[in-house]
């Protein structure tokens, strides 16, 4: 069996050139959520995909609809792992500064935080379940960067092999392969 994790093409939403404070920092995530995205070809390693469960926000969807022409199984239980501002004052700082506080803050399962590690980690669990069920052969999973890190992991503890990552790049199939 063969699953190959996407993640969804480039969105293009820059970053601010200036520090924001949080209710700056809110309003640039919402438009990133909401911005168009960069269309490219995406290598599918020459494998011919059986089925595509992909993740309902529109950058994915987006994606899956441009890479896959069979049915898609949306699921959003293959959503990004959602950050929320750390600081409940007004402190500006660079965007990528938030998101590294923001997400140590996630990892460190912070009450400022609206999902917790252990669920997200049940979110994997149960699309990862219900793709082995369906005992397909060749399935692609079109999600995001940060959730793409727990669906590696998920795999690999299932016995899959396949390659490691710290940081998933959009467009690119990363393999894992397991043998019945």
């Amino acid at each position: 069996m063969k699953i190959g994790l996407v993640r969804h093409f480039k969105v293009n939403h820059p970053y601010p050139t200036k520090r924001v404070k949080r209710s700056e920092l809110q309003k640039w995530l919402k438009g990133y959520d909401e911005a168009d995205i960069e269309k490219k070809d995406i290598d599918l390693l020459g494998i011919e995909w059986t089925s595509c469960f992909v993740s309902d926000l529109p950058r994915a969807l987006t994606t899956a609809k441009s890479i896959y022409n069979g049915e898609l199984f949306v699921r959003s239980e293959l959503r990004e792992v959602p950050i929320s501002p750390f600081f409940k004052r007004s402190i500006k700082l660079s965007v990528k500064s938030h998101a590294v506080i923001m997400r140590l803050a996630w990892l460190c399962n912070h009450s400022s935080q609206t999902e917790k590690k252990a669920e997200v980690k049940k979110r994997v669990t149960t699309v990862v379940d219900e793709i082995l069920a369906g005992k397909r052969e060749n399935v692609l999973v079109v999600s995001h960067g940060a959730l793409m890190i727990y669906l590696r992991k998920e795999l690999l503890k299932r016995g899959f092999k396949g390659e490691q990552f710290t940081r998933a790049h959009n467009t690119r199939v990363y393999l894992y392969e397991k043998e019945e």
